[in-house]
């Protein structure tokens, strides 16, 4: 691995000590330690907003990135480091969106950032509102999530509250059948592979495909109990799209 000469540093979570539900808000990671960012009397909007986890050496955060739907890599401690910390997370296939950050950052670099696969750049002083700005406008264009909402057509999924309403009708659904609709929805009208469902939402641990079929009848029996709408088409051999 790039930074196998590193150790690992168990994540500090950051969260607003007026919301303590861990899975109430979209999980954003910041990699590499940045006591200005953190410092800043408009910080508190992006921890009100998001669940903040914060990594202090790049080699952990590979095996969590999975939880995160947006990563933050502070590239001031060692710029060349942020810019191959990019590097490596898309030639190794992570797909997650990043926000580079840093000072007195060149040209040449901040076009190489682009280059290698960052979704965005901010160079110091920025302020919060700016950052927290960047952050909802990358999530509604690649996740579909908008003032913490997910639609699309029928179906409100409120991210903040976890309820998911039919048609302004609030239905219940479990967390699995929550994570479940909500990914399929911000992966609309693509077909999916089993595997790939079963290691993004199940984290590949299960084994027996036949899980999918059942856990994805028992949440369409929820959200089309008339079975009238077609919102999931399953494709033979391969897997399901959702549309």
């Amino acid at each position: 691995m790039l930074f196998r000469d590193l150790n690992v540093v168990k994540p500090l979570v950051l969260v607003s000590p007026r919301s303590f539900k861990m899975n109430s808000k979209i999980k954003i990671m910041i990699a590499g330690e940045d006591k200005t960012l953190f410092s800043l009397s408009d910080f508190y909007m992006i921890k009100k907003e998001f669940e903040l986890i914060r990594f202090n050496t790049p080699k952990s955060i590979e095996s969590h990135l999975h939880d995160a739907k947006l990563l933050v890599i502070n590239g001031d401690l060692s710029i060349i480091g942020g810019i191959e910390l990019v590097e490596y997370l898309r030639d190794n296939g992570f797909d997650t969106p990043i926000i580079f950050i840093g000072e007195n950052i060149s040209t040449d670099n901040i076009e190489k950032v682009f280059s290698l696969g960052a979704d965005d750049c901010l160079v110091k002083p920025f302020s919060c509102r700016e950052l927290l700005c960047r952050i909802k406008a990358i999530l509604k264009r690649t996740h579909g999530i908008t003032q913490e909402r997910l639609t699309y057509r029928d179906i409100i999924m409120d991210i903040t509250t976890r309820k998911t309403y039919i048609d302004n009708i609030e239905v219940e659904l479990t967390k699995l059948e929550f994570d479940l609709l909500s990914f399929f929805i911000q992966n609309k009208n693509t077909i999916l592979k089993r595997d790939y469902i079963l290691e993004k939402i199940w984290n590949g641990n299960i084994t027996k495909k036949r899980t999918i079929n059942v856990r994805i009848s028992r949440l369409n029996n929820k959200i089309d109990p008339d079975n009238n709408k077609g919102y999931f088409t399953a494709i033979r051999g391969i897997g399901y799209r959702f549309g």
